[in-house]
């Protein structure tokens, strides 16, 4: 089951926070279809917010077609949103926790890793991108 963290420093809303976890839990499988997500009173004591608030996340995610709500039992994944890649995800996690022990050693912090895994990430992404030709003079 899926142990919702929150940023209390993030500009991003409780309630999107929450969704963004779903999500990221459904892409690399640690939720599948059929999986109950915490019950709206728990997730609401254990993070001291408003029940309200995560009802919202579990609506929105119910408008996409993720999850359904069952009156009296709970909120279940309806759907997943892992790519076929899923399968290579195990072996790719351990290289990436080599990694990130590797950027602990050279004192990275938090911050830091996320800056770089985002930039290197923006970067190559665009490396990658089809660049436009242009047009010739004729």
């Amino acid at each position: 089951m899926i142990e919702f963290v929150l940023d209390g420093r993030s500009k991003v809303n409780t309630y999107v926070q929450l969704i963004q976890q779903v999500k990221q839990a459904l892409r690399v499988g640690l939720l599948t279809a059929g999986d109950q997500l915490p019950k709206v009173r728990d997730v609401a004591q254990s993070l001291a917010i408003n029940p309200n608030t995560v009802l919202k996340a579990y609506r929105e995610l119910e408008i996409e077609g993720l999850v359904e709500g069952r009156p009296g039992v709970g909120t279940f994944v309806r759907d997943t949103v892992a790519g076929s890649s899923l399968a290579d995800q195990a072996e790719l996690r351990e290289e990436l926790v080599a990694w990130l022990h590797r950027a602990r050693a050279a004192g990275l912090t938090p911050e830091d890793v996320t800056a770089l895994v985002e930039t290197t990430m923006r970067a190559a992404l665009a490396a990658e991108s089809p660049r436009a030709e242009p047009a010739s003079a004729g």
